[in-house]
C-alpha cells in the first residue's frame, strides 16, 4: 500500500524531507494535510499547468486515486481524477475518504476545459456553472421512430445525480472575484471563430451559466440541440446550456456523499465548439486540433488561481455540518 510523504518522512527521519521533496508544513496538529482548496483537474494537460506554475512539494499517494495529490503549505492541493465519470467518481471518493487529509475548512474547485455551443460562448472563455446536468441518464431513442418525443430523449427515472444546483451565493462571489482576470487569446482562435456565424470579433470573457456532463463526447448540431433540450427538461427551464464536459456530475456526487457539495465550484474554459462550422464535416471537426486548446488551459489556470487566492482568504465557517443539500433531483 502506498504511503504518504509525511509518513515516509516520519519513518526515515527529517532528512527524508529534502530527499523526497516533501514538505511537512501543510500538516495540522492531527498529522493530516489541512486543505484550504482542492483544485480538481481531469487529464495531464490540465494538471501539468499547476505543477509548472505552483510550488506543490507535498505528494500524497491515495489508494484508489488516479494520481497522487500534490499540496503546499498555503493549503492548496491539486488532484487529477482521470477523464470520464467513472474515473472522476472513483478518484474523488478515494481522496475524500482518505485519512491523509483534513477537509473541514476546504473548498473544492474543478478547473478544466470544455466545449460550447457557438451561440453561447467562445474559445477561451471561462465559465462558472450554477447547475450541472447529466447528458447520458435516461432513454436516448431514434427520433425518427418516436416523433412525439423531442430529440428522442425521455428522462424516465429519478437518479438523484442527473442535476445539481451549486451554492449560488458562493458561485456569485467567486465570479465577482475573477470577472476581471486577464484571459489569453490567440490569432489562431480568432481565425477559427470567423468560420462560425456570430463569432467574428468575439473575445474570451468570464461568464456564468450551466454545464452538461456526458461520457458521450458528442459533436454536431443535433447532439448540441439535444443537450440544450435535456438541460431545459432537467432544470425545469431554469438552466442555460453553455459548456459540455465529462466529469462534473460525478465529482458533485462524490462531494455530496461526503457532505461537501455546498463548497463545490465548477470552472470550465472553452477549448472548442460542440459542433462543426457550416460546411465542415463532423468527423473533421471532431478530429480537428482546435485553436482554443492552449488558451483554455492557460485561462483555466489564471481564473482558478485567482479564485483560490480569494477562497484561501475566505475559509468557510464551521465544519462539514453546515453543508446544505442543494441538488434539484431529476424529473421522473
Amino acid at each position: 500500500m502506498p504511503i504518504s510523504c509525511w509518513k515516509f518522512a516520519a519513518i526515515l527521519g527529517v532528512a527524508a524531507l529534502a530527499l523526497t521533496g516533501c514538505s511537512g508544513d501543510s500538516k495540522g496538529d492531527s498529522g493530516r494535510v489541512e486543505v484550504g482548496v482542492l483544485v480538481i483537474t481531469m487529464f495531464d494537460p490540465e494538471h501539468s499547468v499547476w505543477l509548472q506554475r505552483e510550488q506543490l512539494p507535498t505528494t500524497v499517494d491515495v489508494p484508489g486515486a488516479y494520481r497522487p495529490v500534490r499540496c503546499n503549505d498555503a493549503h492548496l492541493c491539486v488532484a487529477e481524477t482521470g477523464q470520464g465519470k467513472a474515473n472522476a467518481a472513483t478518484t474523488m471518493m478515494a481522496i475524500l475518504g482518505s485519512d491523509e487529509f483534513d477537509f473541514s475548512k476546504a473548498y473544492f474547485l474543478t478547473a478544466g476545459i470544455a466545449g460550447t455551443p457557438p451561440d453561447q460562448g467562445t474559445l477561451g472563455s471561462a465559465v462558472w456553472a450554477h447547475r450541472l446536468v447529466d447528458f447520458d441518464l435516461g432513454n436516448h431513442l431514434d427520433p425518427a421512430e418516436v416523433p412525439d418525443i423531442p430529440y428522442g430523449f425521455r428522462p424516465v427515472e429519478d437518479y438523484n445525480t442527473a442535476v445539481y444546483q451549486l451554492n449560488e451565493d458562493l458561485v456569485d462571489k467567486v465570479f465577482d472575484a475573477t470577472r476581471n482576470a486577464p484571459l489569453a487569446d490567440s490569432p489562431e482562435a480568432a481565425a477559427e471563430r470567423t468560420a462560425y456565424p456570430g463569432q467574428q470579433g468575439r473575445t474570451p470573457a468570464v461568464m456564468q451559466c450551466d454545464t452538461m456532463t456526458g461520457d458521450d463526447f458528442y459533436s454536431g448540431k443535433l447532439p448540441s440541440d439535444t443537450a440544450r433540450h435535456i438541460m431545459d427538461l432537467r432544470t425545469h427551464s431554469q438552466g442555460a446550456y453553455c459548456t459540455t464536459q465529462m466529469e462534473d456530475n460525478a465529482t458533485a456526487t462524490a462531494l455530496k456523499a461526503h457532505g461537501y457539495l455546498n463548497r463545490y465550484l465548477s470552472l470550465r474554459t472553452v477549448s472548442n465548439f460542440d459542433q462543426p462550422h457550416p460546411g465542415q464535416p463532423v468527423l473533421d471537426h471532431l478530429d480537428h486540433s482546435t485553436a482554443g486548446f492552449q488558451s483554455a488551459l492557460d485561462n483555466a489556470y489564471t481564473v482558478a488561481h485567482t479564485a483560490t487566492d480569494y477562497l484561501l482568504k475566505n475559509p468557510p465557517q464551521g465544519s462539514v455540518g453546515i453543508t446544505a443539500d442543494l441538488d434539484l433531483g431529476s424529473i421522473g
